[in-house]
């Protein structure tokens, strides 16, 4: 189970709280910022973010991140994310890293997901493909939502981040970060 306990993270004028469980999808109805503290790349301001009770903290961070494959809408210029709160470059090519595997297994997976973006049908294939328990989907595509169900289905935690009614109406769980006041 991956757990945000009243998490405040910079910037938002508001905490977050949810339980991810195994064979559900979870939506974060907002901000993809909320994606990046899960991973320990926003800092959290207050509250606390865990994963089977073990905490994210600078010092575990690096531990958890490995059991979690993180699928984002496109890759950016610069690596990741558009706006880094000073990863490591360690931090940068350990993402990379979860994007090697056979070109041929890569394009079989890609053509499963649904997606009408080849960029984003790679990037999430691969993602799957590392086998990780918990899948972080950044803006996934309607189309892509049934290939998610079978992903949460086979055992897997499987959180996104959306703005799309019809994604957040098909996830199991919905926290809408829009409708908060500070």
């Amino acid at each position: 189970m991956l757990e945000l306990n009243d998490v405040l993270i910079e910037g938002e004028p508001h905490t977050l709280s949810l339980m991810a469980r195994e064979r559900q999808i979870t939506c974060v109805a907002g901000s993809s910022r909320w994606l990046y503290a899960m991973l320990g790349f926003e800092p959290v301001v207050a509250g606390f973010i865990s994963i089977d009770g073990e905490p994210l903290t600078p010092k575990t961070a690096a531990a958890l991140r490995r059991q979690m494959a993180f699928a984002p809408r496109r890759l950016d210029d610069v690596g990741e994310l558009e706006r880094y709160e000073a990863p490591t470059a360690d931090d940068v090519f350990a993402l990379r890293a979860n994007r090697q595997c056979d070109d041929e297994t890569l394009e079989e997976e890609a053509s499963l997901t649904g997606s009408t973006n080849a960029q984003q049908a790679r990037l999430l294939a691969t993602a799957v493909l590392r086998k990780k328990p918990i899948l972080l989907v950044e803006e996934p595509e309607t189309t892509m939502m049934d290939y998610l169900r079978r992903q949460a289905m086979s055992g897997r935690i499987v959180i996104i981040s959306s703005t799309d009614d019809a994604v957040i109406n098909a996830s199991d769980n919905a926290v809408d970060t829009n409708s908060f006041h500070s």
